[in-house]
């Protein structure tokens, strides 16, 4: 039985962290589809950044590159935004809440419009895409933007005033993004970014990780850490047996937004 498109694609990335390059005809052989539509996925996968497009085939991209946010966010999958609709719906009146710098996490923001005006929200964030879209929503009561050094391909600040200011602070919840999910734990290109992400998780009761399926199996630079330091992953796909397994182990919940159900349904896979 052949599969489905995002899955197809999925399990190329997939083989790209076995094998460094894939080649077209083998893909299509594999899959049992035709070479256009091998060559479609690839140029898609391309364009989201998540390969590198080659004559004949594909190659992983390098562990130390990703494509800016705005690259990122032209070229994130439907799903991302159903994981920012279930986040933005955990968040409770008067919490306050640590967001980090990502093109998936900045799709919180327009969830995040209180229903009781009379108990807002605190929110605190490094990325001025999150800051700007907290200011559209007239029932939130703070917003916070760190200080820092400021990063224009990530639209966000960085660096020790940035980490040195969210230690001032404590937050109910810390909602962060990462550029891969594997076995190993959850991993992120940029170096500045993965010590806000941890400044923010030891500052928080419990750490959310919002990633998209197309992060699943996938390992980069640096390690943000072991499965043990979050409380659940919000994501758009059920992930792979072996990835599902080791965080159940970790204790770890998986909430799957089911667009099949709607935003105010999910599914519980771990």
């Amino acid at each position: 039985m052949r599969i489905g498109k995002k899955e197809r694609q999925s399990r190329i990335l997939q083989e790209l962290q076995i094998h460094p390059h894939v080649r077209v005809a083998t893909l299509a052989e594999r899959f049992d589809v035709a070479t256009e539509t091998i060559r479609r996925d690839l140029d898609a996968l391309g364009r989201a950044g998540l390969v590198m497009r080659q004559f004949g085939g594909a190659s992983a991209k390098p562990m130390g590159h990703q494509p800016d946010l705005a690259q990122r966010q032209l070229g994130a999958v439907a799903g991302i935004g159903r994981i920012g609709a279930q986040a933005g719906k955990m968040v409770q009146p008067g919490e306050v809440i640590m967001i980090d710098a990502g093109s998936t996490v900045t799709r919180i923001a327009p969830y995040l419009s209180s229903d009781n005006p009379g108990q807002h929200r605190t929110i605190l964030t490094n990325c001025y895409a999150v800051a700007h879209g907290m200011g559209e929503q007239a029932a939130i009561d703070d917003v916070i933007l760190c200080p820092g050094q400021f990063d224009p391909r990530e639209n966000a600040v960085y660096g020790h005033d940035t980490v040195d200011f969210l230690r001032r602070f404590h937050a109910n919840r810390a909602f962060i993004g990462a550029s891969g999910l594997s076995s190993h734990g959850f991993s992120d290109v940029n170096r500045k970014a993965v010590a806000v992400k941890r400044a923010m998780m030891e500052r928080s009761d419990e750490t959310w990780l919002l990633v998209d399926h197309t992060k699943f199996e996938q390992r980069y630079l640096e390690s943000i850490g072991p499965f043990s330091t979050l409380c659940g992953v919000i994501t758009d796909q059920g992930p792979p047996e072996n990835l599902r397994e080791k965080l159940a182990r970790a204790g770890v919940e998986v909430i799957v937004a089911d667009p099949e159900a709607g935003l105010s349904d999910i599914r519980i896979v771990v």
